[in-house]
């Protein structure tokens, strides 16, 4: 049924998620984008569902965006553009808003839009050693549509930190920085896992749906406004020099004027 994930459910209703283009990274692809926000819906409606795991396939959890993905947007027309990032915008909104607990099991490096995915998980677990960064103004682009979840997961003392500089950190510093809730070794990643999915499969499911959706309501607002207010960011910048300059550079090979020049 989908070409760039996988879903496995067990029997206790535990689905586990898997990015599965190890080849490319897990980058997030158009067609990953459409499979993810499907995916969401039909996880979100199964009532035999009682927890969501999302993880990648392969060393990398996910490297971002798709870099030929976000070359086509250069040279697309701004109403294409726009609908594009709203798709983006969209996919991370269903699975924040996804009436399930979504465990993340972050087993590689995770750069730009992973960084998102990892926020939008109501708890997640790296292995040790793992990289992570918001890489996007190393490409004069801006971490627009993810903002919203990384924020209010970091708070914005701490993503100044790190969503400016596209500084790498390791999964110590995450931890600190409130993207995951801690770390296990490789061989341990799954125990650490199973360790924070078992509680809510003596939970009432129902229960669970309704309280996730109150901690949304009472943390910071996501909501429409603030959705379009990102994806008009996104959009602006792809229309900028630096945009293309930084993805032609990255294509090139080469580095952008601002380090070339500096």
């Amino acid at each position: 049924m989908f070409e760039t994930i996988s879903v496995a459910t067990d029997a206790r209703g535990v689905a586990t998620l898997t990015l599965d283009r190890a080849e490319k990274h897990n980058a997030m692809s158009a067609q990953m984008i459409s499979e993810l926000t499907q995916v969401a819906a039909q996880l979100g409606a199964d009532d035999t569902v009682r927890v969501v795991v999302l993880t990648g396939k392969g060393k990398s959890f996910c490297a971002g965006g798709d870099l030929g993905w976000m070359q086509d947007q250069m040279a697309a027309d701004p109403e294409t553009r726009f609908t594009e990032a709203r798709k983006l915008a969209e996919m991370l909104q269903a699975l924040n808003t996804m009436p399930r607990p979504l465990i993340g099991a972050i087993q590689g490096n995770t750069f730009g839009g992973g960084v998102g995915l990892a926020a939008v998980c109501d708890v997640a677990v790296g292995v040790n050693g793992l990289k992570m960064g918001l890489t996007e103004t190393r490409l004069g682009l801006i971490p627009a549509t993810i903002g919203p979840y990384v924020i209010a997961r970091m708070g914005e003392a701490r993503a100044r930190r790190v969503f400016m500089s596209a500084r790498m950190f390791d999964a110590a510093e995450a931890v600190e920085l409130g993207l995951l809730a801690r770390t296990a070794p490789s061989d341990g990643l799954a125990d650490a896992v199973e360790a924070e999915v078992a509680p809510y499969l003596i939970c009432a499911p129902g229960a669970v749906a309704s309280a996730k959706e109150l901690v949304r309501t009472l943390g910071p607002c996501i909501d429409d406004a603030v959705i379009d207010q990102t994806i008009r960011a996104l959009v602006n910048q792809w229309e900028t020099e630096e945009a293309h300059e930084g993805i032609d550079a990255f294509f090139d090979k080469r580095k952008p004027d601002w380090v070339a020049n500096s």
